[in-house]
């Protein structure tokens, strides 16, 4: 056959009418899928397959015009229709006929492959049922959801490193703007390494379709800033640039990435969220670097105790430089108010100065949601008003849906006015924007420690030592559950190796207190004697604290005379503190056993009811119970058994909503029983009759 008479053949049998009508139907057929299939949520492979599919059904539908043909008696091969005569002249019939035949073939495929790759299930979608804290129901991932993994710090100054780690926190903070948008806490994506090579089950993990990678290097006033964004669920990738700047373009930057970002996950904005992203909070490249600095110090917080005076000091850098730099002073009074509302610094010094601070991010942007959560914090350190400060965050959380601090804060507030199931929801919302943040996981596990559901909470501790394995901080806080329980053979296997000189007050704390409930004495004041003698402690306050613990470990070891000596060391560091810091509880417990184990008594009982006055019932509920933990312990000490008891007994029944002052846990009938704190109250019935009927 002649090539004239080829094409004419393919004129002939309809071919040419079906490659035309199958490329118009596919045409159709893929601007259906690519525009309607993201607003439904369908993985972006879906869309793949459908195009392989219509690809493969070209060949299948050219062959199938070519070897048949549509007569009055139905589809017959070509070659049986010529020799009959029945030839039909409907050409466009065959060809949708055709078309029909090679797409059904193609969706067959389509759905053969579709049943073996659902959505995979949420592995990191744990969140807490209310009552038993098991798993949740696996949801399919959403395809707008994202994880900003570390950016990776290139540059060949070291010192640089902060510069990354600010430049992934600002582009997270623009990103959790956008509503449409399922955004990943930075804190939960801190373990995962730059360019880590299991995106599949990181992504599971977290609970996103995306994550975003990138690296950074600054050299001089010279930035490049590399980004890409992959699919999680196949690894594929779905965009990618890399922006060389300026250090005073660097905010373009972050805004633009944070834009491509929205648009390839096909994420709508609303004409404030496109405003939110441009914003440019200074025009100071060494003040932002001073507000990167703080940044990056901020994150130390789960590792340093003394994190957040170090932010404060770049944040003060920082408007310094830019007395307009609105971002850097909301910054500056949220982290004022946290060392205000610590036992480190509780002074009005630094109350008033997180106040102007504040005054001044008021001044310069009353509405950003960064001021707005400055103003909520000191509505609830300086102010103690939570209806005030619940509806601030509620407003907050209309302008950052995708930011976990705001449901962590209304967790707080949630827990400390006892309404225990309101804490549970908002630590479930948080921990479904932040699933891997160990500091969520612990203030959950401490919810249910404080309401004594020791299984849930010893569940959420296994989830955050599933994340960051032999965390001495974590098991401690694991050990103190078991001794709440009473196991102290458990409790003991989290707590080996810790000597006088673990940087960890908690950790260390444990230690002792898991020696004391052993009845190990000895052991328990050597160890604080060691810790008093050579730890380089951080603040008078903490110097006083451990001078007290010795004291009081050398008063039930039988060493009265060496008791009173220390223990006068003790009030002469604390009294000063107690009078430079009124509204500092933890300070006043602590004068408060001095005062007791010097004999005291007018002075010891008054500093510990002072300690409660503190903390007003109404606000934490069934008066402060950890605080009247302390008012026992004085008690027993001076000899008043009976006011002890009395003091005991309600607090047995009760939940805490701010910790207990001796233990772990709140007070249990174990901890009664165990520990020789109680021992001169064990001659009277009615102390016995607490932990012997109520044994658990």
């Amino acid at each position: 056959m002649n090539p004239n008479q080829f094409f004419g053949e393919l004129r002939r049998r309809n071919v040419y009418k079906v490659a035309v009508a199958y490329a118009v139907v596919g045409w159709l057929l893929i601007q259906v899928a690519t525009q309607v299939f993201p607003f439904l949520e369908i993985p972006n492979w879906a869309i793949r397959l459908i195009i392989l599919a219509i690809a493969i059904g070209f060949p299948v539908a050219l062959i199938i015009a070519w070897a048949f043909e549509l007569t009055p008696e139905g589809i017959r091969r070509t070659e049986d229709a010529d020799a009959a005569g029945q030839r039909s002249r409907g050409g466009i019939w065959m060809a949708l006929v055709v078309i029909a035949a090679a797409l059904s073939l193609g969706l067959f495929f389509l759905g053969r492959y579709t049943a073996g790759n659902t959505a995979t299930p949420r592995p990191g979608s744990q969140q807490l049922r209310r009552g038993d804290q098991s798993e949740a129901a696996t949801v399919a991932i959403s395809q707008k959801s994202i994880a900003v993994l570390p950016f990776a710090s290139l540059s060949e100054d070291k010192s640089n490193a902060y510069f990354a780690e600010g430049i992934q926190d600002e582009i997270l903070a623009r990103l959790s703007k956008i509503a449409d948008l399922k955004v990943i806490s930075r804190t939960s994506t801190l373990q995962y390494q730059s360019k880590p090579g299991n995106l599949s089950e990181i992504g599971k993990q977290l609970g996103v379709g995306h994550v975003l990678e990138g690296s950074v290097q600054k050299v001089g006033d010279q930035v490049r800033v590399s980004v890409q964004l992959i699919n999680a669920q196949n690894d594929s990738h779905v965009w990618a640039d890399i922006y060389d700047r300026k250090l005073t373009d660097i905010f373009v930057v972050e805004s633009d990435i944070a834009k491509s970002i929205a648009e390839s996950l096909r994420a709508t904005l609303t004409g404030g969220e496109e405003q939110a992203l441009a914003v440019k909070p200074t025009t100071n490249p060494e003040a932002y670097e001073a507000y990167l600095r703080g940044l990056a110090a901020e994150g130390q917080q789960l590792h340093s105790v003394y994190a957040g005076e170090t932010a404060a000091g770049f944040y003060e850098q920082a408007v310094q430089l830019d007395p307009a730099f609105a971002l850097a002073w909301s910054r500056l009074s949220r982290v004022d108010f946290d060392l205000y509302n610590s036992p480190n610094d509780p002074t009005a010094a630094r109350r008033d100065a997180a106040k102007r601070a504040l005054d001044m991010a008021q001044k310069l942007q009353p509405n950003s949601p960064e001021t707005l959560l400055a103003l909520a914090t000191y509505q609830v350190v300086v102010l103690r008003d939570y209806e005030l400060a619940k509806t601030t965050y509620r407003l907050v959380s209309k302008m950052l849906p995708g930011s976990s601090a705001v449901p962590a804060s209304l967790a707080w507030i949630a827990r400390r006015q006892g309404h225990w199931d309101e804490t549970i929801g908002y630590y479930e919302q948080a921990l479904a924007l932040d699933p891997r943040n160990i500091e969520l996981l612990i203030g959950a596990a401490a919810n249910y420690s404080d309401l004594r559901k020791f299984g849930a909470a010893l569940k959420l501790c296994d989830r955050a030592l599933d994340i960051q394995p032999n965390d001495s901080g974590l098991m401690a806080f694991k050990a103190g559950i078991y001794q709440g329980q009473g196991n102290l053979e458990e409790a003991a296997k989290l707590l080996p190796d810790v000597n006088a000189d673990n940087p960890s007050l908690f950790v260390f704390g444990a230690k002792v207190t898991q020696l004391r409930l052993e009845r190990n004495l000895s052991e328990a004041l050597q160890l604080l004697k060691a810790r008093v003698a050579q730890y380089h402690f951080g603040a008078e306050l903490e110097k006083g604290a451990f001078t007290v613990f010795l004291a009081f470990a050398q008063h039930e070891a039988g060493d009265s005379a060496g008791a009173k000596i220390t223990a006068e060391q003790a009030r002469n560091t604390l009294e000063p503190i107690c009078k430079t810091q009124p509204d500092n509880d933890f300070a006043a417990t602590c004068l408060s056993q001095a005062y007791a184990l010097l004999g005291d008594r007018n002075s010891a009982l008054k500093e510990a009811e002072r300690a409660i006055a503190l903390k007003p019932s109404a606000e934490y509920g069934a008066s402060s119970p950890g605080l009247n933990e302390n008012l026992a312990l004085v008690r027993t000490i001076i000899g008043e058994n009976t006011g002890a008891i009395s003091i005991l007994a309600p607090l047995l029944e009760v939940p805490y909503s701010s910790g207990s002052s001796l233990y772990g846990t709140p007070i249990t009938p174990a901890l009664l029983r165990l520990d020789p704190t109680w021992d001169p109250l064990r001659a009277d019935p009615a102390f016995r009759k607490l932990y012997e009927e109520k044994r658990r």
